[in-house]
């Protein structure tokens, strides 16, 4: 199993969606150059070639002029990186667990460790924020009271 068949395919249970966006094109036909796969994740081609370069990117085939060709199997692995690296994952860690799913299957419990590890970082980091948004809400709230005395 890759990871890209590791993603979650329906809606989990907390409201998030789990498959990534609709790709431009259909399967079969998905060959993709640098700029259209910019476009696409809002990534800029530089980011993209240091991606590749740093092992962050499985190997990405090249057309018969060495032009590189992504895949909808390569977009899927970096909507997969956006959303690690919105949890705030170092970049060392992203390219450990891209190491981990190139060794195959027998890493899984690494790569589960790892995703869990991440997991608890977020949670803490929610809480910080929901603590945080409280004493937004509190301020504002007293603020709009004492326009209204």
């Amino acid at each position: 199993m890759t990871v890209i068949e590791s993603i979650p395919q329906s809606p989990a249970t907390t409201g998030c969606e789990g498959r990534p966006p609709g790709h431009p094109r259909p399967h079969g036909q998905d060959r993709y150059t640098i700029s259209e796969v910019a476009a696409w994740t809002g990534l800029s081609a530089h980011t993209l070639r240091w991606y590749e370069r740093i092992g962050l990117m499985p190997h990405i085939d090249r057309s018969h002029t060495g032009q590189r060709r992504f895949t909808n199997r390569d977009l899927d692995w970096l909507v997969f990186v956006g959303k690690l690296r919105l949890t705030g994952m170092p970049v060392a860690g992203m390219v450990r667990y891209a190491e981990l799913v190139r060794q195959g299957d027998r890493t899984f419990d690494e790569r589960r460790a790892l995703l869990e590890a991440t997991r608890r970082d977020v949670l803490s980091r929610v809480a910080e924020l929901t603590d945080a948004l409280a004493v937004l809400d509190y301020k504002i709230n007293m603020y709009a009271d004492a326009e209204t005395t």
